[in-house]
C-alpha cells in the first residue's frame, strides 16, 4: 500500500533514543525549554509529546518500545490484509453455491 508507506515514513524521527531521553531529562532538570528545542531541532509540542510519552524512561526501555511499537504496527497490518482476504473468500465461496 502506497499510503501507508508515505504515512510510516512521516513517522520516523530524526532523533536517536539516547537524544529524546536526554531532552527528556534536561527539561525534567530545569533547562528551559527554547534551549532544548533549539538544541535538538524540535518544535516546543515535541517536547511536551516526548515529556508525556518518555518521561522516567532510560534509553534502553525507549528502543524496547520503538521496537515493540512496530511490531504492533505489522501485526495490525497483517491482520487488516488476512481478514480481506478471508472476506473475500467467504464471497466468492457464496457465490459459488
Amino acid at each position: 500500500n502506497k499510503f501507508v508507506k508515505e504515512n510510516n515514513d512521516m513517522k520516523k524521527t530524526k532523533n536517536t533514543e539516547s537524544q529524546i531521553i536526554k531532552a527528556v531529562k534536561e527539561y525534567e532538570s530545569g533547562v528551559t525549554t527554547e534551549i532544548i528545542c533549539r538544541e535538538y531541532g524540535i518544535s516546543r509540542a515535541t517536547l511536551y509529546l516526548w515529556k508525556k510519552k518518555y518521561c522516567g524512561m532510560d534509553t534502553a526501555q525507549l528502543k524496547k518500545l520503538k521496537e515493540l511499537e512496530d511490531e504492533n504496527r505489522r501485526l495490525k497490518h497483517m491482520y487488516a490484509e488476512l481478514s480481506l482476504d478471508n472476506q473475500l473468500l467467504k464471497e466468492i465461496i457464496e457465490k459459488k453455491l
